[in-house]
């Protein structure tokens, strides 16, 4: 008979304790870290100068003017964020059934990418691809009689909306809606149009979440959709291979990078993203997941920074390879008073 083998010695020749005695030890053998360069920040912003409106939902988020903005901007190229994401606060007044200025060149978003580009060249920016904010019924599309989400329709507005932001400038341009098909009309259109450097960060598994209202609070996509929700076009919380399909299909029509949104409550859905189809992957802790932590700590039912840099942790863990979170800024100067101190 055969002795079974296993490469780990049992207790008491192995120990494992032996490489959690003391701190040098655990840095040696840690199997996951966090850095600035796995962040990217999403911020809000709106049109105006000298504003900054508080979002009631996301305690220390605000709305920013492209001149409130800047600073922030010169903070985390001070703090070594790689990236910035743009999410905007359009005035109701500019909002229609099809979004139309979603694809205006001279609109909100195209304006803050150049002035950001020009003023930080080596701070990335990535761009929103979506109807949802500009839009007067607040869906992600343009709607038929019935009120159901037209794919195609929408797809050739986000088209028109990608050009426009990349032709502004930006990074990376991320298509959020959901939509069938739309990355490679995307990459269709920017290759044809010879912005071949423009990067797409596909939200390839966006899920129907709950966790997603204050963020729509903050955009004030809220008001506009009512008691309606997004179940036909962003994924069932049930499903897990489908998402592998979603994801799959995004790069074979030219995503660079793709998302998996939310975070925390679908860290299965990144590793088995990371594990079988070994593309860059993100993830996004949305702002539900912000405004939770962030409740408890303010009631003193957690410590803040603690569990802020533990659930960031938890994302690389799972594979991440970045994170979009609103806790870029705090956990980017923690981490590095960390490595000065080390």
């Amino acid at each position: 008979m055969t002795a079974s083998f296993s490469p780990f010695a049992p207790y008491p020749a192995g120990r494992p304790r032996r490489l959690r005695r003391d701190e040098f030890t655990r840095n040696l053998v840690r199997e996951h870290a966090l850095s600035c360069h796995d962040l990217i920040y999403p911020v809000f912003v709106q049109e105006g100068r000298n504003r900054r409106d508080a979002v009631d939902s996301m305690p220390g988020v605000e709305r920013l003017s492209l001149d409130e903005l800047l600073p922030v901007a010169e903070r985390c190229v001070e703090l070594g964020i790689p990236a910035l994401a743009l999410f905007p606060v359009i005035d109701s007044s500019l909002k229609t059934p099809g979004g139309d200025e979603a694809f205006n060149p001279d609109g909100l978003i195209p304006r803050v990418v150049s002035a950001l580009k020009q003023r930080f060249p080596q701070l990335g920016v990535m761009t929103d691809v979506a109807l949802d904010p500009y839009t007067s019924h607040g869906q992600d599309g343009v709607l038929d009689d019935d009120g159901y989400i037209l794919n195609d329709p929408t797809v050739e507005i986000l088209v028109r909306q990608a050009l426009a932001q990349a032709r502004a400038g930006v990074d990376i341009v991320a298509p959020s809606d959901m939509m069938d098909g739309r990355i490679g009309a995307i990459r269709q259109a920017l290759e044809g149009a010879g912005l071949i450097h423009t990067r797409i960060m596909a939200y390839s598994a966006k899920y129907a979440s709950a966790f997603y209202g204050p963020f729509r609070d903050a955009v004030g996509s809220a008001a506009n959709l009512g008691k309606s929700n997004k179940k036909v076009y962003q994924m069932d919380p049930g499903n897990s291979d489908e998402a592998l399909r979603e994801v799959a299909m995004d790069i074979a029509e030219g995503a660079d990078m793709v998302m998996v949104k939310p975070g925390m409550p679908y860290l299965d859905i990144v590793r088995r993203v990371k594990e079988q189809l070994r593309v860059p992957t993100f993830a996004y802790q949305v702002s539900g997941e912000y405004a939770m932590l962030k409740a408890a700590a303010a009631n003193g039912w957690l410590d803040h920074d603690a569990v802020m840099l533990e659930s960031l942790l938890a994302f690389k863990r799972a594979g991440a390879d970045g994170v979009l979170t609103y806790f870029a800024l705090d956990a980017a100067r923690l981490l590095r008073q960390d490595r000065r101190g080390g």
